[in-house]
């Protein structure tokens, strides 16, 4: 098969293309700036553009597919040849589902936790040598790619993202699936540029149960009282299974996981982490792993990408990066690391970065997210306020809007690094939070401070 990519150098998307290009499939595509690492991935198995720009000539009626990224503009002059010559234009996720209709479908949704699940599980199949396709939103230890597709593997693990599909496609990716296995691990405002309202939200993730296969199964969150609400009124035939947090205790900094052989060390620790655990176990027993193999792989599963990071350990101090940056996420691995490290001084610092932060309601969404942290720092630049088209932000907002009394606030990357490397970091834990770069940080040097 012959298929062009538009927007191939999107973190998803350059996957994808390596995966069928791994496949046997004719690949080429554009894209108007790659980063790394797609660029170099991509350069290296030949499939990276000559030049960036957009080129309508590329697009010829030989051509099987088209597949388009959330990057391109809905009047993006290949995407308009392409309808022009009446070609078959797929989103990503519509893609995936052409890929896997013949499968069993496991698809892992939810506000939070989703990446993390999908990892657990291919952490246990791949340890146990099972085979799957899969798609997932991270890099993994000991995997090439995030995706993989196969003819002949009968399972298929989908991270099921609630945004949207594509610039002509409006509709959520985890609505395009159609599950046999399903889990739902949380439901928490996000995204408010396309779900305005927490309601509209909400009924993404009621469409999303009942997109599940008749017969098929969904494996929940009953500690989240909407995910509850949400599955068990849910009319689809289908079976429910609930799931919640184990027991374990934490022990001179180490994460015991209570298991019917005693308590065992695992190496992720958090209350929502060990709930993340508790869901991969059950979709991992759905796929026909039993709880001892389970237990035995995810011993030695380390977490995933970006996930509560370690990037640095001295004698009595410790330094960890975060991709949380949705007040749920910030105030879930607020609350898991000082339980770690409950006698040690926890500095949290949370860089605001994304549209939603920046929005005067949403921001009120973040009251208490680091409540727990002994010293609360919140960075963001009016600049990036300012890209994004949005209305000013204040230091007075902000302070409101988090309601902690000691917040402290820096609105300039200067006197932000300078904070951060010119502490004494003493029995103490460094938490960094953000899905930016802290104002261009360097992480080397946080790392000399922290592991002095």
């Amino acid at each position: 098969m012959k298929i062009h990519f538009i927007a191939i150098g999107g973190s998803a998307m350059h996957n994808l293309a390596l995966a069928l290009a791994h496949k046997g499939y004719q690949i080429t595509g554009s894209d108007d700036v790659i980063f790394e690492p797609s660029k170099s991935r991509l350069k290296e198995k030949g499939l990276l553009p000559s030049e960036f720009g957009w080129f309508p000539e590329k697009i010829q009626d030989d051509l099987d597919a088209i597949v388009l990224g959330m990057h391109a503009k809905a009047d993006n002059p290949e995407l308009l040849r392409a309808q022009g010559l009446g070609l078959t234009i797929y989103s990503y996720p519509e893609f995936l589902y052409e890929q896997s209709k013949d499968k069993t479908r496991v698809v892992i949704g939810g506000s939070h936790g989703k990446t993390t699940i999908t990892s657990m599980i291919l952490h246990v199949l791949n340890y146990h040598e099972i085979k799957v396709d899969f798609m997932v939103g991270a890099q993994l230890e000991g995997f090439d790619r995030m995706v993989h597709l196969t003819e002949e593997n009968d399972f298929i693990v989908l991270e099921g993202d609630e945004y949207l599909s594509s610039p002509i496609d409006r509709r959520p990716k985890f609505h395009l699936y159609k599950p046999n296995i399903a889990l739902l691990s949380g439901i928490a405002w996000d995204h408010i540029n396309v779900f305005p309202t927490f309601e509209n939200y909400v009924e993404q993730f009621k469409i999303f149960v009942d997109s599940i296969v008749k017969g098929g199964s969904i494996t929940y969150n009953e500690e989240d009282a909407e995910v509850r609400e949400v599955v068990e009124s849910s009319e689809n035939a289908i079976r429910k299974l609930p799931y919640s947090t184990p027991n374990y205790e934490v022990m001179n900094g180490e994460t015991l996981l209570a298991t019917p052989e005693g308590p065992m060390p695992i190496a992720v620790f958090g209350k929502h982490n060990l709930s993340n655990l508790a869901g991969a176990k059950w979709i991992c027993q759905n796929m026909g792993v039993d709880e001892d193999d389970f237990y035995e792989a995810i011993a030695s599963f380390k977490g995933a990408s970006k996930r509560l990071e370690k990037i640095a350990e001295g004698p009595n101090s410790v330094a960890f990066k975060d991709f949380a940056h949705s007040p749920s996420k910030v105030k879930a691995t607020t609350n898991a690391v000082k339980e770690q490290y409950p006698d040690r001084k926890l500095v949290a610092c949370l860089e605001l970065h994304t549209y939603s932060s920046f929005n005067p309601e949403f921001l009120k969404e973040y009251k208490g997210s680091l409540d727990a942290a002994d010293e609360a720092v919140v960075f963001f630049l009016p600049e990036s306020v300012a890209i994004k088209k949005l209305k000013e932000v204040t230091k007075e907002q902000v302070f409101q809007a988090f309601d902690k009394i000691d917040l402290k606030i820096f609105t300039e990357a200067g006197p932000f690094h300078s904070f951060i490397k010119n502490k004494e970091y003493a029995n103490t834990t460094l938490l960094l939070m953000s899905s930016g770069n802290y104002g261009g940080l360097d992480l080397n040097e946080v790392k000399q401070v922290v592991g002095h």
